[in-house]
């Protein structure tokens, strides 16, 4: 099975999920301070690249927070797809494998009899499943599912006019019926349920990261999407069949799931959703119908808690057991004097990242003279020590935007920005003609050097715009701090800003990132169009050697920092805390605190 290489075990272990969103994690001791090493593992890693479900002990109730609300059951989609869902769904949507906190990629054998790449050329992936796997409605999980799944990413399935031919959308490409966050490797596939329990892929071409085509929750129930729609059998949708059969599936495979309704949204994991209070918490409950060993915790309560003072208040007077907060220096030192009363925090650097996207729609950076000074001014070593050292005394400035420090293949492409020199900054703006007006800002052809950092409005990230606002200035740039709790539902991918500030998440498939950087990305958001980066990130996809995917990576990394396109600034510190209630828990590098909430073992 898959593992990320070179990955230490502090850095493997910490990460998040959505890039929207950022969370914590990292080393940890038996007395609630941090340091020493969270990685912890599966406890039903079976030692063989195979993972079932453990027994252990049979507990009662355990409340989790979390900073946003549970918003969709089909987390797959662009609208839909956040760390905040991954956190609720983890233990509900059952998956073809299981990622270690430590970042392997074991076979989830409680549902899959295999996965084999049963040809090279073409390529060819068979996926069996497991006899008897259930929804907790009783319905089979099988390989209507995974056609679905399959269904929903490929990019086959475009709307066409009278003609035959596809409509095409706003941006010259075929519209497609589904929305899904990311469409990376399904888009080469053609899916085929050759019987109930063998679902087979076969590739245009090859691809490196097929085992993450079904790791978003992306696997959900087609008998209620067929009761739903009138759709007889989902296998037997094709790209050509009618077009309002289609756009029935995809309309409600796009919306149908949000929120909560309980005979629309069973589960198919250790944990099924048994209520949903909007805005404020989500209860699992033991799924009756699960295949393999109970989880541990009788009921699991999620509850939104934005603010990490607050989570930290409700941990200390017993009204939580776990927490996962936004990195924070205040919040960090606050849990760490909670030892005494068998508080656990842990926190250390991670897999996400937080970082700048200059959105070349916005007319001043289309001067990459304008994008190089932004560069130059930024002090990110005091960004670091300012709002991160507090959590993680090891954290650095990060030097790249597609590898972590302990990754094999990085390399540091912002040196050139390190120190920040604000007197260069003003050089390279000067020698592109523009002139330091009397209000101690540049100007060129009437137009001012002003733009708008856009953000979340979360207090690091504040405090983030501030520092930046503070450090530019010296270099006769004007920074407009624009906080807006709503950014990331819709604002970041609709390209609402001219510079966006948020995090990316770590993951064990880079071939992940192509959708980010590419000209033709789903998710590039800021208008970026790089040959080079063109040319070497869809290589990241088909190269099954990893030295050489590396070499396609840092490749196209230098492109992207010469370009001055994004700024990556530091790996976002994870940190969490838990109390004596629950016996541990550690944070997974893709999928959070709550990766294997089902071996948690709970203390009455």
């Amino acid at each position: 099975m898959k593992k990320l290489r070179g990955v230490s075990a502090l850095a493997a272990t910490l990460g998040a999920a959505l890039v929207l969103s950022a969370c914590g994690g990292g080393g940890g001791d038996d007395g609630g301070g941090s340091g020493g090493d969270a990685l912890t593992g599966a406890k039903g890693n079976n030692g063989d690249g195979t993972y079932n479900a453990p027994e252990v002990a049979q507990g009662g109730e355990v409340t989790f927070a979390h900073e946003a609300p549970y918003t969709t059951y089909n987390n797959a989609t662009a609208d839909g797809n956040n760390f905040n869902n991954t956190l609720v769904l983890n233990p509900v949507i059952a998956e073809p494998f299981i990622i270690e906190d430590s970042l392997d990629v074991l076979l989830n054998a409680d549902v899959m009899d295999s996965v084999e790449l049963t040809s090279e050329n073409p390529q060819v992936v068979t996926y069996r499943i497991k006899q008897g796997v259930t929804w907790s409605d009783g319905e089979a999980w099988d390989c209507d599912d995974f056609y679905l799944g399959w269904m929903s990413a490929s990019s086959k399935f475009v709307q066409r006019g009278p003609d035959g031919q596809p409509i095409l959308g706003a941006e010259g490409t075929p519209a497609d019926f589904f929305t899904p966050a990311s469409t990376t490797g399904t888009e080469l596939v053609d899916g085929e349920c050759t019987d109930d329990l063998t679902f087979v892929e076969t590739y245009s071409e090859p691809y490196s990261d097929y085992e993450g085509n079904y790791l978003n929750k992306n696997l959900l129930p087609a008998h209620i999407l067929e009761q739903e729609t009138g759709v007889a059998d989902i296998t037997q949708i094709t790209p050509e069949s009618p077009q309002d059969q289609l756009a029935a599936i995809g309309e409600f495979w796009n919306t149908g799931w949000n929120g909560f309704t309980t005979n629309l949204m069973p589960g198919s994991g250790p944990y099924m959703i048994d209520s949903w209070q909007q805005g404020n918490s989500v209860t699992l409950v033991r799924n009756p119908e699960w295949i393999g060993n109970p989880g541990g915790p009788e009921r699991i309560v999620l509850r939104s808690i934005e603010d990490a003072t607050a989570q930290s208040q409700a941990l200390e007077n017993q009204e939580l057991d776990v927490m996962a907060p936004q990195a924070d220096p205040v919040v960090a030192d606050r849990l760490r004097n909670l030892s005494a009363q068998g508080v656990t925090f842990q926190a250390g650097g991670g897999l996400t990242f937080e970082h700048l996207d200059l959105n070349l729609a916005f007319p001043l950076f289309q001067d990459v003279a304008v994008r190089e000074a932004f560069a130059q001014c930024i002090d990110r070593n005091d960004l670091v020590d300012k709002l991160i050292r507090g959590v993680d005394p090891e954290a650095a400035p990060l030097g790249s935007l597609l590898f972590l420090p302990d990754e094999q293949g990085y390399q540091d492409v912002y040196s050139d920005t390190m120190p920040a020199d604000p007197n260069q900054a003003k050089q390279t703006l000067e020698a592109a003609g523009w002139a330091l007006g009397q209000d101690g800002t540049y100007a060129k052809d009437g137009q001012r050097l002003s733009f708008r950092i856009s953000h979340t409005g979360i207090d690091r990230r504040s405090q983030t715009v501030q520092l930046i606002q503070s450090h530019c200035r010296e270099a006769g740039i004007d920074i407009v701090n624009d906080a807006d709790p709503t950014f990331l539902d819709d604002r970041v991918s609709a390209g609402d800003y001219d510079v966006a500030l948020f995090a990316w998440v770590g993951t064990p498939f880079k071939s992940s990132k192509i959708s980010l950087y590419t000209t033709t990305g789903g998710q590039n958001w800021s208008n970026w169009s790089n040959p080079t980066v063109d040319e070497q990130m869809p290589l990241v996809a088909t190269e099954f050697d990893e030295d050489q995917r590396d070499t396609y990576l840092t490749t196209a990394d230098r492109a992207l920092a010469d370009a001055h396109l994004s700024l990556a600034l530091y790996q976002l510190p994870n940190m969490w805390s838990y109390t004596e209630t629950v016996d541990a828990t550690s944070y997974n590098g893709s999928t959070g605190v709550t990766w294997n909430a089902w071996e948690w073992e709970i203390r009455q």
